[in-house]
């Protein structure tokens, strides 16, 4: 995994997600686990409330995967 880019090859994950994909999406991209995004935008709701606002902005805003040749 290339650290310089996994920002620019972020989608929506349509096999591991939940509610939208997006904290697979974030594990899949980047070196840390979908569990840690996960916990880490529980403790945001939890402790600061802000977890949910950037969760639904990140949803909206995070392209989905598409499959391409499929």
């Amino acid at each position: 995994m290339n650290e310089q880019n996994w920002l620019q090859n972020l989608t929506r994950s349509d096999s591991d997600k939940w509610i939208g994909g997006v904290c697979g999406g974030l594990g899949e991209s980047s070196p840390i686990p979908a569990w840690a995004w996960r916990l880490l935008f529980v403790t945001l709701v939890i402790c600061f409330g802000t977890g949910i606002l950037l969760y639904i902005l990140l949803w909206i805003f995070v392209p989905a995967r598409t499959n391409k040749g499929i």
